[in-house]
C-alpha cells in the first residue's frame, strides 16, 4: 500500500469518529465541590450566599448539609423524601404546609432561626413567599424525594 493510500485510509477513519463526537451532547458539569471537607473546615457566610453544597452529597452514602436559596414566590409542591431531614432557616421566612393537596392558605411560618424536622416519609410541602428565603438541610444520603400532590378529589395533579 502506498503512503498516499494509508494516508487516505487514516483520513477517511478518522473523519467518522470526529463527526461523532462533535454530534454528542456535552459532558454534564460535574457538581460543586463541597464547601467544607478534610482539608476545607471552616466556610463563612458568603461562601454559602446563593446556596451551596456545604458538606457531603445527599445522592450518596453518608451525611451530608447543603444550603439552598428561595427566590421569593418559589418553593415546591406536596412531597415526601426517603430519609429524615432537618432543615434551619437561614434567612427569611419560610413558610410550610402538610398534607398531598396543597392548601397555601394552612401554611405556617417558620422564621429566621427556625428549625423543622421532616421525618422520612413525612408529606409536606414549602416555600418563600414575599422574600428571598436560604434554608439549611442536613440528613444522611442517599435521599430521594417523592411527588404526592393530588387535588381535594384525590386525584393526582399532573405538572
Amino acid at each position: 500500500m502506498s503512503i498516499r493510500t494509508c494516508a487516505l485510509v487514516a483520513f477517511c477513519m478518522l473523519v467518522p469518529s470526529m463527526a461523532g463526537r462533535a454530534q454528542q451532547p456535552p459532558a454534564l458539569a460535574p457538581p460543586p465541590v463541597p464547601l467544607i471537607d478534610a482539608d476545607h473546615l471552616i466556610m463563612q457566610p458568603e461562601q454559602a450566599a446563593t446556596g451551596a453544597r456545604v458538606m457531603g452529597d445527599g445522592s450518596k452514602p453518608g451525611f451530608y448539609i447543603t444550603r439552598t436559596r428561595f427566590a421569593a414566590g418559589r418553593g415546591s409542591k406536596p412531597h415526601y423524601h426517603d430519609q429524615d431531614r432537618y432543615v434551619t432557616v437561614i434567612k427569611g421566612t419560610w413558610w410550610t404546609g402538610k398534607g398531598d393537596v396543597y392548601k397555601p392558605e394552612t401554611m405556617v411560618p417558620i422564621k429566621a432561626g427556625g428549625f423543622m424536622y421532616h421525618p422520612a416519609g413525612y408529606h409536606h410541602y414549602d416555600e418563600a413567599r414575599d422574600e428571598e428565603v436560604i434554608v439549611q438541610i442536613m440528613g444522611v444520603g442517599p435521599v430521594k424525594t417523592v411527588s404526592t400532590e393530588v387535588n381535594e378529589k384525590g386525584e393526582p395533579v399532573k405538572r
